[in-house]
Parts: structure tokens; C-alpha cells; sequence
């Protein structure tokens, strides 16, 4: 078995799950940490690599120091330069977190280096992987399911988050930062949009100093297919409790989506309705990691590569433009 040495870019909040799926896996070592805290990458060389890992102040110092294989980038999206670039210049695999960027020229030359550097790429979507994501993806490629129609997502929360989250300018917002999770999974089940329009503003953070972003929204998308989806998020929940449900619709099947892992399928083309009711327990973060060994092992595509990324990111900055400008934004 191939052990792969793996350097990790931003040793924040996220890249604490990301390190400990790095750690109970046979085929990973992390040998390289880079972070502007030092205490940050110091903590996690101690909790994840034992005391054995490099820690770096910036990532250039890190690649030319370090043979790596893969490098997960686990960086805010205001502080993303061309860690990428550089990444695929030197043949480095890419783990990235969402959003890739906060504009589309960053983003398209993200895609641009890890084509020409022939290296494999993972954007952080781990809804992809839910094993009842999974089984309804499925029964639309095969034509069981009939032709996806209407969906409806929503995501709840209630937290203040770190003050970079906050700031509009350096997060994108809650929908491009955070909800681009549901975002993208109705992406990926309805196919590719051709137009949206979204009311956003910020209700409940106004006395909040230094918080810009939104934490009311709603959005209408069509998509090429004629298929229509709305997808409503906010920060103003139940603190301390995340939802992100989402529910869609087919010719033949209804799923309602609790998360990726549990869904209830009614197969409305038979009579009476057969319901199923899948109850996963998948690690989603796991599972996207062992999706690009086996891409990089097998010269398969990962199932979110770069451009994924890129195409869903478009996606959650028309809408953020729609609910700024008021008007519809079309493909």
C-alpha cells in the first residue's frame, strides 16, 4: 500500500476533521503543517503527527522544503493567492476546502493549473458522498427515478462565527460560504442552472460590530434542464444546531432529505407508494479523501475536481449578486 506524504495549508477550525481522518488512515502521513500562528500549526503537530511534522510560517516555504504528495488547503476564502498554482507546478495533488475563491478569475485559474499540472483535485462537498445522496444519484443516472423536476433546500443555524465569517468581504457571505453546501448538492442532483434570483439582507446582526454578511436569504433557480429548485437559509436559528435539509422531486421518486446520510424515498410510480428509508452512518469527510487516493491511484476523476468547484461557486455568486442587485442573473 502507497503511503502518500501530505502537507496541510491553515490549521483552523475545519482542518481539525480533515487531520484526524489524515491520522487514522494507512495510506496518509502528515509531514508538513503551514500556518501564520505558530501556536496553531505547533498544536496540531503535537495532536496529529506526533511531534514528527514540519511546521512552516508561509506555503511557498513549505513546497520548496517538503516532497509532498498531496496538500489540503484549508485556508478562509479571503486568504487564497495561488497555493494551488503552486501546488500543481510541483506535480502536488489538491485537497481544497469551499469556496475555492471569491471571484471567478481566481477560480478559473485554479482549474487552468491543476489541469495543465496533470494532478487530481477534491473541492470540499462532502454532501456528495452521503450514501442516500448517493442512492437517489443513481436512480436519476440510470432512469429509475424518472426526470428530476423541483427541489427545495434549507439550511438553519444560529452562531456568530469567527470575525473574518462575518465580513462579507473575506467570507462572500453565509450563502457563498456556507450554504454553498446545499447549493451545490442541488446542483449536482438537478444539473447546471440558467438563472437565479435571491432577497438576502441582515435582520438579526445589525448591533453586531463588523458583521456585514447576511443572515436572511431566499432564492429561485431554473435550470437548463427546466427543473426549478428554492434553497432559503439564515443565521438566526436554534443556537447550536445546524440543519441542512433539502428535498426533490422526480417524475417517479420523491426523496426527502434529512442530511446526505438519511433521506425517505417514496417510488410515487407504483401503487400503492413504496417508501424506503435509508439510514447511513457514512464519515463524509472520510470518504471524500479516500475518493482521491483512489482517483490518484487509479487515474479515475475525483467526484468534485477543481472545475466542480469553480461551476458551483459561479453558481452562489450569481445568486449573492442577484440578492445585492435585485435582478435576475441568467447563463
Amino acid at each position: 500500500m502507497a503511503e502518500y506524504r501530505v502537507g496541510l495549508i491553515g490549521c483552523g477550525g475545519i482542518a481539525n476533521a480533515h487531520a484526524k481522518v489524515l491520522q487514522e488512515l494507512e495510506q496518509t502521513r502528515l509531514v508538513a503543517l503551514c500556518d501564520v500562528a505558530p501556536e496553531r500549526a505547533h498544536d496540531f503537530n503535537t495532536r496529529y503527527a506526533g511531534g514528527a511534522a514540519q511546521a512552516y510560517p508561509d506555503y511557498s516555504a513549505m513546497f520548496e522544503g517538503e516532497k509532498l504528495d498531496i496538500v489540503y488547503i484549508c485556508l478562509p476564502p479571503f486568504a487564497h493567492r495561488d497555493e494551488v498554482e503552486q501546488a500543481a507546478q510541483r506535480g502536488v495533488h489538491v485537497f481544497i476546502e469551499k469556496p475555492i475563491a471569491l471571484d471567478m478569475q481566481l477560480a478559473d485559474r485554479m482549474v487552468q493549473a491543476v489541469q495543465s499540472g496533470g494532478v487530481h483535485s477534491q473541492v470540499g462537498f462532502m454532501m456528495r458522498f452521503g450514501e442516500a445522496v448517493e442512492q437517489v444519484k443513481a436512480l436519476i443516472e440510470n432512469g429509475e427515478a424518472g426526470t428530476p423536476g423541483w427541489a427545495l433546500g434549507v439550511y438553519r443555524c444560529n452562531a456568530l462565527h469567527a470575525p473574518w465569517w462575518r465580513d462579507q468581504s473575506k467570507s462572500g457571505g453565509q450563502i457563498v460560504e456556507q450554504i454553498i453546501h446545499t447549493y451545490d448538492i442541488i446542483r449536482y442532483l438537478l444539473g447546471e442552472p440558467k438563472s437565479a434570483f435571491a432577497v438576502l439582507d441582515n435582520l438579526f446582526h445589525r448591533e453586531v460590530e463588523g458583521y456585514t454578511a447576511e443572515d436572511v436569504s431566499a432564492a429561485t433557480l431554473q435550470f437548463q434542464s427546466g427543473a426549478v429548485a428554492s434553497i432559503a437559509g439564515t443565521n438566526g436559528a436554534i443556537p447550536g444546531k445546524w440543519q441542512a435539509s433539502f428535498q426533490l422531486v422526480c417524475k417517479n421518486l420523491t426523496a426527502e432529505f434529512a442530511d446526505a446520510n438519511h433521506a425517505t424515498l417514496y417510488r410515487t410510480d407504483r401503487e400503492p407508494v413504496e417508501t424506503t428509508q435509508i439510514d447511513g452512518t457514512r464519515n463524509l469527510m472520510r470518504e471524500e479523501t479516500l475518493d482521491l487516493l483512489h482517483a490518484i491511484e487509479s487515474g479515475a476523476a475525483t467526484r468534485t475536481p477543481m472545475s466542480e468547484g469553480a461551476k458551483t461557486l459561479e453558481l452562489v455568486l450569481a445568486v449573492a449578486k442577484s440578492g445585492q442587485s435585485g435582478e435576475v442573473v441568467r447563463w
